[in-house]
């Protein structure tokens, strides 16, 4: 592991040296999961006043409320204390620039790889799709009705959210 990934490790002796969150449960201490993208310039605690422990955070490609993130909210909302879930895609995001097939053809053209097998989960519409999203966390037959669930676009130069209501 050593090599190219130095700095972080030589980082993380920094930051274990002043560790404070051994008390730390695992639980979602303000009962919130937030489903955000992968996009390093979002901060998802910082931007909500949270700090670690406060939340679970699901991160992927979009902020794309797929099999995967339902299976992780659903152990969030038995096991882990969430008792509330904001889906948060982002301004500027490369998932609703493209098509699938961009993607596909791109990553081919450039490197030769075939991902024909993968779905990108890419956005057309990315209200639209959000709104597909609160929809499909609200009706998950597996998550309670008591769970409440909101959406809010981040803008990614202005560090604002702007809800989206249903």
């Amino acid at each position: 592991m050593m090599g190219a990934f130095d700095d972080l490790l030589s980082a993380n002796e920094e930051f274990a040296r002043a560790f404070k969150n051994s008390t730390l449960t695992g639980r979602a201490l303000r009962g919130l999961a937030v489903v955000t993208c992968m996009d390093s310039r979002i901060d998802p605690l910082g931007l909500l006043g949270l700090q670690a422990g406060d939340a679970k955070i699901l991160r992927n490609a979009g902020a794309r409320v797929t099999d995967d993130v339902l299976r992780t909210l659903v152990l969030g909302v038995y096991l882990l204390g969430v008792e509330r879930v904001l889906v948060m895609p982002h301004t500027d995001c490369r998932m609703a620039k493209s098509t699938d097939e961009d993607v596909h053809e791109l990553i081919s053209r450039e490197y030769g790889m075939d991902t024909r097998s993968l779905e990108f989960h890419t956005v057309a519409d990315q209200d639209a799709a959000l709104r597909r999203d609160l929809v499909r966390v609200r009706t998950y037959p597996y998550l309670p009705e008591r769970v409440a669930v909101g959406g809010a676009v981040y803008d990614v130069h202005t560090g604002k959210l702007m809800p989206v209501e249903l």
